[in-house]
């Protein structure tokens, strides 16, 4: 049985910030089943970005899965920000997570797809 995005959300963020990077909700979706994304603020104008996979690629799809929508060293926030307002136009139940860790650190390890 997969967790309400809700749930997960709170378990996410509190292991972020107990590793000693920052995360908030910045945009709160869906509690039942709205799609995450997670912006990873490197606190120093660039950003990446993670999403949920899509269908087929998570596996059996009891575990949420990820992949880097933009994770490139030099991409710029505000170019994420717009990636995610874009989003937000076509779903308005997704939730957003942001992330400020100046080494970049997703902790989305054993859950990011190939």
């Amino acid at each position: 049985m997969r967790l309400k995005s809700e749930v997960w959300v709170k378990a996410y963020v509190r292991r972020c910030n107990a590793s000693g990077a920052f995360a908030a909700v910045v945009r709160h979706g869906d509690d039942d089943a709205g799609a995450i994304f997670i912006k990873i603020n490197r606190l120093d104008g660039t950003a990446g970005l993670y999403g949920p996979a899509p269908a087929g690629f998570g596996g059996d799809g009891e575990d949420r899965s990820w992949n880097a929508h933009i994770d490139r060293a030099d991409a710029r926030e505000r170019d994420v920000d717009a990636y995610l307002a874009r989003q937000a136009e076509f779903d308005s139940d997704l939730w957003i997570i942001e992330v400020e860790d100046r080494a970049g650190r997703h902790f989305l390890e054993g859950w990011i797809t190939a």
